[in-house]
């Protein structure tokens, strides 16, 4: 995955949501086909969690963001689906409007594989989270809550803060990660980390996001 990759990406999830807002349906099959093969040749994407995050330009905030955490479909494809989710799915927001769009920047984060931190105590899960690195993933019981790894250092958050916030994403206490039963941590924590690719500008440039 290079910043070809991550450009085709971002410009499939804007192009996937212009599309669906002009013709109120997705992209169909072979259409993110023939957009990959314009733009890549040959090339295919593997399995692979993605992310697409929407931010109002310039002020950053946030405006919608889902995705798969796990590699359950071809990246290109996970992409063109979460761009529509999270510009018309996500509760936290009222649905994107066509002209919302043009003020909208993307972002799109592929993810590696998820794996669990495994530790004798809870309170050792903050030695093994870096923080720029990172992405986390919570577990417990019906709970569960993900935050992207630029969530941290775009917050300021050390690994506690950090804990907290996942606690608190998946509907749990924010001290709930230091939680033991018969002295072994009470919940599942995964780490995972990402390549992030963002627009400068709503259209513009694409970059890759590092810290």
């Amino acid at each position: 995955m290079d910043l070809k990759h991550g450009t085709f990406l971002v410009r499939l999830a804007r192009a996937s949501i212009e599309h669906y807002l002009k013709e109120r349906k997705p992209l169909s099959q072979q259409q993110v086909d023939a957009m990959r093969e314009n733009g890549l040749g040959k090339e295919k994407f593997e399995r692979g969690g993605a992310f697409v995050t929407l931010e109002s330009h310039p002020s950053k905030s946030l405006r919608g963001c889902i995705g798969y955490p796990f590699a359950v479909k071809a990246v290109d494809k996970a992409v063109a689906e979460c761009a529509v989710s999270a510009a018309i799915g996500d509760p936290r927001f009222p649905p994107l409007s066509l002209e919302e769009l043009s003020g909208t920047a993307i972002e799109v984060s592929v993810l590696t594989e998820a794996q669990e931190i495994k530790v004798a105590h809870a309170k050792d899960f903050p030695k093994h989270v870096e923080i720029g690195k990172d992405g986390l993933i919570i577990q417990h019981g019906p709970f569960s809550g993900l935050l992207l790894p630029q969530v941290a250092p775009e917050q300021q958050f050390g690994p506690e803060e950090f804990l907290a916030c996942l606690c608190q994403k998946a509907g749990l206490s924010p001290d709930y990660w230091l939680e033991e039963v018969e002295g072994k941590p009470a919940v599942k924590i995964s780490k995972f980390q990402a390549m992030i690719f963002y627009e400068e500008k709503p259209g513009g440039r694409v970059v890759e996001k590092k810290f």
